[in-house]
């Protein structure tokens, strides 16, 4: 499937930008599908990792390590939505300064940008996914959104998973026809990034 990663990415940032958008003032302390972390956590994790993944291109340094994530939201969260939407402009104006050219820098080595926009958008929805999940929100990783990230997956997740050990172990997929099941392309991609499709707060 040809992708335009450029168009999946912004996607993605709205999708993150929404779940962030929902998380209620008492959610922040939520657990969530990454079983260390709370949701404050995964969004700081998610918002540093963005700015990562354009370090190379901006010669900016996240200001935080996006696998120790410190909190510096103010105490309810309000302001998690401005500091995120300026993440995520700061970084797709970082994307589009490089567009054209035949490769760009990454953490995961040099890609094409299609390639690495794609890389980027498949952190943000599955961050995105956790999220919405462990506050309770009707906000679903769609099929079609899925479906377009299965190539990203597919090229770095056993790379970094391998390498780095940064995702979980792959989950077996359900039954994508049970009832509390993401549909196929999401539960699917879900499972392969080491989360489990069923996953619920009651669960969790």
């Amino acid at each position: 499937m040809s992708v335009d990663g450029f168009e999946l990415l912004a996607e993605a940032h709205a999708y993150l930008l929404a779940a962030v958008r929902g998380v209620p003032e008492d959610g922040w302390g939520a657990a969530t599908p990454c079983s260390e972390w709370t949701v404050r956590q995964v969004f700081h994790h998610a918002r540093l990792d963005q700015l990562a993944l354009t370090a190379q291109i901006t010669g900016d340094a996240p200001d935080g390590d996006p696998f120790a994530p410190v909190d510096a939201l103010d105490g309810d969260g309000r302001d998690a939505v401005v500091r995120l939407a300026a993440v995520l402009d700061g970084a797709m104006k970082a994307w589009e300064s490089v567009r054209e050219a035949e490769t760009v820098p990454t953490p995961m080595g040099p890609m094409p940008a299609q390639a690495a926009t794609a890389v980027a958008a498949l952190d943000a929805a599955v961050h995105a996914w956790d999220i919405a999940r462990a506050t309770g929100q009707d906000l679903p990783l769609t099929e079609s959104l899925a479906e377009r990230l299965e190539g990203p997956a597919a090229r770095i997740v056993d790379f970094v998973r391998d390498n780095f050990g940064k995702f979980g172990p792959v989950v077996d997929a359900p039954d994508v026809d049970a009832p509390d099941a993401d549909g196929g392309h999401a539960a699917r991609l879900l499972a392969f990034t080491g989360r489990d499709p069923r996953w619920t707060p009651q669960a969790g």
